[in-house]
């Protein structure tokens, strides 16, 4: 069985393959600082759940944005799981795909890694709208290229500026509300950010469609911990792939071991 890591700056998402299957996924929250004991502690807990043995493990594909987590996630896998390989997908790894914009080392994992998920399954161009912490466009030909993209605010970043600089707001779950005139305080914080949200995902869509360098309409992605919440609000998805960026890890995973095995021969 193959763990991926999906590292982001508020949440872990932690996808377990069984072969091409996804059997079990979790997420944690990033932001707490944790050992590799911990880390470890943890893992084998979520797998025990799952009732799966932390030898049934036989490799690791991490993506991580968040470097401090990084390092000790890779510990903890080796230490407590016994995995080999652990593989850390970033702008280094010899992946088939291109980054064509001005400083390619910089581009995170999750773009690399959505770059490389979404040329190979949907072969098409795309915008991958990636709904987390930032609200990340990544805009992708179907041979493989990283064109480049829009980095955002996400929705819960703004929203938690909004009531930590307003005193007097509450603060609210992310669920839009049943209209946009509210007649409560609460109604109307929901309108705002929720429908706010929306609005913008559609038009920074509309923009990047019109400046489109291929031809053709590239078709839109929706993926993220907020893409289903969200996708209900807007009329631009094709499809949501909410785990789109685990099944990349998995992909990235598969090429980098048969490259290596290539290589060995």
């Amino acid at each position: 069985m193959l763990l991926t890591f999906d590292v982001g700056n508020t949440e872990t998402t932690i996808g377990l393959f069984d072969g091409d299957d996804l059997r079990g996924h979790w997420r944690i929250m990033t932001d707490v600082a944790r050992s590799a004991d911990e880390l470890g502690v943890l893992l084998r807990g979520l797998l025990a759940g799952a009732d799966v043995g932390a030898k049934d493990v036989r490799g690791v594909a991490i993506g991580s944005v968040v470097p401090r987590v990084t390092a000790p996630l890779e510990q903890a896998c080796r230490t407590w799981l016994s995995a080999d390989p652990v593989q850390v997908i970033d702008a280094r790894s010899p992946l088939p795909i291109t980054l064509a914009v001005d400083e390619p080392q910089s581009v995170g994992a999750d773009r690399i890694i959505n770059t490389l998920a979404a040329s190979r399954q949907y072969e098409r161009d795309a915008i991958v709208v990636d709904l987390g912490t930032a609200t990340t466009y990544d805009c992708i030909t179907r041979d493989g290229v990283f064109l480049g993209g829009v980095i955002a605010p996400g929705v819960q970043s703004s929203a938690e500026t909004l009531f930590r600089r307003t005193s007097k707001l509450p603060a609210t779950e992310l669920v839009a509300p049943d209209r946009v005139i509210g007649k409560r305080t609460e109604e109307c914080i929901r309108a705002g950010v929720m429908f706010g949200a929306a609005e913008s995902i559609v038009g920074i869509v509309r923009r990047i469609i019109a400046e489109w360098p291929n031809p053709g309409k590239p078709m839109v992605i929706g993926t993220g911990g907020l893409a289903e919440i969200l996708a209900p609000l807007c009329n631009c998805f094709d499809v949501l792939d909410p785990y789109l960026t685990l099944r990349g890890l998995h992909l990235a995973f598969r090429l980098l071991r048969a490259r290596d095995a290539a290589g060995r021969r």
